[in-house]
């Protein structure tokens, strides 16, 4: 079983500035972005790299480097509606 699902990923976000994403947090233990939408969806990334993380928290725009480096790149599933 991938240990994505077999545990609870823990998660601290932290607020950022973006018109289109609200907060941003990573674990490294088992490679999940999770990524609070100004909407206020809430959906977790798998198997992404810490390097992912650490260059979408440096990006000047947080979404056009999630448009263009993380959606449709990589499974997820929206944790909260």
């Amino acid at each position: 079983m991938n240990k994505v699902w077999a545990q609870r990923p823990n998660v601290n976000r932290e607020l950022v500035q973006s018109s289109l994403i609200r907060s941003i947090g990573y674990d490294a233990e088992l490679a999940v972005l999770e990524l609070e939408f100004v909407d206020g969806d809430v959906y977790q990334y798998f198997v992404v790299q810490r390097s992912t993380y650490e260059e979408l928290m440096q990006s000047p725009s947080k979404g056009q480097f999630f448009h263009a480096r993380i959606d449709g790149q990589f499974g997820y599933r929206l944790v909260r509606p």
